[in-house]
């Protein structure tokens, strides 16, 4: 029986069709593409929801960073190379780019990828609706970018884009919002069977308090977004101010306050990392959970900041008045300060513990989250020292620096937790010689941009958030000649 030999022929016909591997492998290849892709815009899966907040807040954090430069440009430089308008553009979405565009998807989107599986939950609660959120979230930021680029904004000549800020705003808020309340009852509700309240991770915990915090401010903000739309919207522009007065109502989910609530499962970053990197357990984990859910006034404080009196030290006032300005400044910002104090003395105090029986393991997780924690603090106590009224820092450059502290900080601590948890969340460790340079240079850049604005507001330069451009000539002290006309 004879065989017929078919490989020169087999050969033949390949090189005949040499490009038909080629186009096949190129369509497997785009096909895969399109696949992975559409795997992540539908994603359930909370490691991946928390992952693509987490990167879009860098990329947010990346492009607030570039705009503080120019805006410090702008400020040492007297020939302005921007007109007013665009600086007064420039200014809102800086201030929106670090809050909810860098801290708030930063800190959330760590909760949403880690809380799930320190609580045994197969998913997060709700993944569509976090999912949803988070589309919400980034179509809102698109908007309010889109819109401050078309002359809108707080103080816009263009009432279109005016009204596509204010939508911008409530669409981020609602989509944060939504993604919050997945994060709350996540951590309520899918616990593994035997984990009490008692055991839930402290980061976990801070994932909650954070959680709670934003639902407790940002539908106030939501609110009022809704009335001055529709003041602006149907021309009324008497009772709310028009474009120029919308800072005056919702400047209050940029400021401190609100700030410090976001910032929440950060400090909750490094109250995890202190008993891993000391081998020890955390002392008085009931009284951690108490110091981290007392800097949740803050959120309290955010909605009631118009209402809260500055405390003076004058002794020409009555007693009364004293005690009446200093209670509410002791509540709502001195409650904070004190739950962070507890939280980093019980953190002293777990590493004395820890050090008793051996060395620590520090890791570059830890180094993050420790100099983070640092910063943090340093924004909590601005937010402190600011409600002092004797050292007329309202109004100055002040908040700003506590802002950058906090959110800064904030990103820093996060930093560490991703690092911390990139084995579950990549499936990868990341090495230490590449990670901790970054820690290093967050810090050092965290410290040029904040501590200069606490020097200089002591020398009363002007801070805050612009309404116009006679605001914006007050803050870059130089003036307009139209300023009249507005």
């Amino acid at each position: 029986m004879t065989t017929i030999d078919t490989r020169p022929a087999a050969a033949g016909a390949a090189g005949d069709a040499s490009a038909e591997p080629d186009a096949h492998e190129s369509l497997r290849g785009v096909s895969a593409f399109f696949a992975n892709a559409a795997s992540w815009v539908t994603t359930t899966d909370h490691k991946k929801i928390g992952r693509l907040y987490t990167g879009f807040g860098l990329l947010a954090l990346l492009a607030a960073s570039v705009l503080g430069a120019l805006l410090g440009v702008e400020k040492a430089d007297s020939s302005a190379l921007l007109d007013g308008g665009a600086l007064l553009q420039l200014m809102q979405g800086y201030r929106v780019a670090l809050v909810f565009g860098a801290l708030v998807p930063l800190t959330l989107g760590l909760s949403v990828a880690v809380a799930p599986l320190q609580l045994g939950a197969r998913s997060i609660a709700f993944p569509r609706v976090a999912l949803t959120g988070f589309y919400a979230w980034l179509g809102g930021l698109g908007l309010t970018f889109a819109a401050l680029l078309s002359n809108g904004g707080i103080g816009g000549a263009d009432a279109q884009a005016v009204d596509m800020f204010l939508a911008g705003q409530g669409l981020m808020m609602l989509g944060l919002l939504a993604t919050a309340g997945c994060v709350a009852t996540s951590v309520l509700t899918t616990r593994a069977p035997g984990m009490t309240m008692r055991r839930v991770p402290l980061f976990a915990w801070a994932s909650l308090v954070g959680s709670l915090s934003l639902l407790i401010f940002l539908p106030v903000g939501f609110g009022t977004i809704i009335y001055l739309f529709i003041d602006h919207r149907i021309g009324i522009q008497a009772t709310f101010g028009g474009a120029e007065g919308i800072a005056a109502w919702i400047g209050f989910v940029y400021t401190t306050p609100a700030v410090i609530a976001c910032a929440i499962p950060a400090v909750g970053v490094a109250a995890e990392l202190v008993p891993v990197t000391f081998k020890s357990r955390q002392v008085m984990r009931g009284v951690k959970f108490a110091g981290i859910g007392l800097i949740g006034v803050s959120a309290l404080s955010a909605v009631t900041r118009q209402v809260i009196n500055p405390v003076s030290f004058d002794s020409d006032q009555s007693f009364r008045t004293f005690i009446d300005d200093l209670l509410p400044a002791l509540i709502f910002a001195g409650l904070p300060l004190l739950g962070l104090v507890v939280s980093l003395g019980l953190a002293g105090l777990t590493a004395q513990q820890g050090l008793k029986h051996g060395k620590p393991s520090v890791s570059p997780a830890f180094v993050f989250a420790f100099f983070g924690l640092l910063m943090i603090a340093l924004g909590i106590l601005g937010n402190l020292v600011q409600s002092i009224s004797d050292l007329e820092l309202a109004g100055t450059s002040f908040e700003e620096g506590a802002t950058l502290y906090l959110v800064y900080g904030s990103a820093i601590a996060v930093m560490g937790g991703l690092v911390f948890w990139a084995p579950k969340l990549w499936g990868v460790t990341l090495a230490a010689k590449a990670v901790l340079p970054l820690a290093l240079l967050g810090v050092l850049g965290t410290v040029l941009a904040a501590f200069p604005l606490y020097i200089a507001a002591f020398l009363d330069a002007p801070g805050g958030i612009p309404s116009n451009e006679v605001a914006v000539g007050a803050l870059l002290d130089t003036s307009y000649s139209d300023s009249a006309e507005l």
